[in-house]
């Protein structure tokens, strides 16, 4: 373990610690030591995962340590926290001057709670409209943005994007949309699948 590599650590810590306490609790970010594979994560900042300084590498960390050629960026991919929340990550790989992997910096963003936060911030800036009692639309006439709309704004309200309501909550939110009119349109079962991450059996099992 060179003074170089160290050095090479030391530094990019402080770019976790920063990073970390700029989006306090919406991302999470780990800097691991792929020097030391057993016990690589050497600061985690924003701990959502639950995983603790100490702890192994993942299998992108040993991906790396055994192949230098291994892209050094890997950027926005899916990825999910071990009680389900989803998660866009991306990790980037720090080589020492010899081109060998000696860390990684990894960055998680708990993209669950963004969708309650994007629809409170929508509430927020929301105006009247004055619209002297005439007809804005017809529930035929919803699009298929109206029902995203619609749906998010249920899970907002109960802390939860739309994938991860429970099934009871889902089964609520289906006969809600069918007395509201949105199963007359066209498509609009799949695309209430879509959102919810169901089939669309299951969609037209939870509306009866």
């Amino acid at each position: 373990m060179s003074a170089d590599d160290e050095h090479l650590l030391a530094e990019a810590e402080k770019i976790a610690g920063a990073i970390g306490r700029m989006f306090p609790g919406l991302c999470e970010v780990v800097l691991h030591d792929l020097r030391n594979p057993q016990h690589a994560i050497r600061a985690i900042e924003n701990n959502l995962s639950g995983r603790q300084v100490g702890d192994s590498a993942t299998e992108l960390g040993l991906a790396r340590i055994a192949d230098p050629g291994y892209p050094s960026v890997l950027q926005n991919y899916p990825n999910q926290f071990p009680d389900g929340r989803p998660v866009k990550s991306t990790s980037i790989g720090i080589k020492n001057r010899q081109g060998r992997y000696v860390a990684a910096l990894c960055l998680n963003l708990d993209v669950s709670s963004l969708s309650p936060l994007t629809r409170t911030l929508a509430n927020l800036v929301a105006t009247e409209i004055a619209h002297g009692g005439e007809v804005l639309e017809t529930l035929r006439d919803r699009t298929a943005r109206e029902l995203r709309e619609t749906i998010e704004a249920f899970a907002a309200a109960r802390a939860h994007t739309p994938r991860s309501l429970p099934a009871d909550a889902k089964r609520e939110l289906a006969k809600q949309l069918r007395r509201d009119g949105y199963f007359e349109s066209s498509g609009s079962a799949q695309t209430i699948a879509d959102l919810l991450g169901v089939s669309r059996a299951s969609v037209y099992n939870y509306s009866k």
